[in-house]
């Protein structure tokens, strides 16, 4: 009898704790934490290559566009196209290499141009180099020759808008008769003469 009357009171007490109230009870106790917020999927690898390319592909397509325009050959749409088309094919890396060789061919040929166009004005000025006129020049050719730059003395000895000797006009880079060179070139070589001695080089005229 007192084996059963116990589990009649064990029975009983089960029964005066619902289960629902202990769950109640610890979720007050124990806060959920918050759920993380929503991140944006990442690109796929293939898309950010093909960004980098593209911007680094119109980067190199310019300078590619500038080296043609000094070589006088415009490149044109379709040229452009084929260019941007092998460069999809390349990595970034590959691109950035290809883009510094243009840069480079492009600094050699505007060297290049340079120097054919310095060679080209020498030759119109009869070869002598760019130099300052100086104003006194002017007063000094209307003295010996009143600006006459085939005018020739009595002897033949001075000749040309300065009256210079055939050695005088040798030493500063003239060749041939002095009379016969151009007006500019005659101002050129008189110029150098003068930033060499001043106008003592003209004894009377030079004054």
């Amino acid at each position: 009898m007192r084996l059963r009357t116990l589990g009649a009171v064990c029975a009983t007490s089960a029964v005066a704790v619902p289960i629902p109230s202990l769950v109640s009870t610890a979720s007050a106790q124990t806060p959920v934490p918050p759920l993380p917020p929503a991140q944006a999927a990442p690109p796929p690898p293939g898309d950010i290559h093909a960004g980098a390319v593209a911007l680094l592909s119109n980067r190199h397509v310019r300078f590619e566009r500038r080296y043609a325009r000094l070589l006088g050959d415009p490149l044109s749409l379709a040229e452009r196209k084929t260019i941007y088309a092998q460069l999809r094919e390349l990595t970034p890396y590959k691109v950035r290499v290809e883009t510094r060789e243009v840069r480079e061919d492009i600094r050699r040929l505007q060297r290049k141009l340079d120097r054919t166009a310095r060679r080209k004005a020498a030759r119109a000025n009869g070869g002598a180099p760019d130099v300052a006129i100086p104003p006194q020049l002017a007063s000094i050719a209307k003295c010996e020759s009143g600006g006459n730059p085939r005018a020739i003395s009595s002897g033949g000895t001075y000749r040309g808008k300065y009256q210079f000797s055939f050695s005088t006009w040798a030493s500063v880079g003239g060749k041939g008769d002095p009379a016969a060179a151009s007006e500019t070139e005659q101002d050129r070589r008189a110029a150098i003469l003068y930033r060499t001695g001043g106008p003592g080089h003209w004894p009377v005229c030079g004054r």
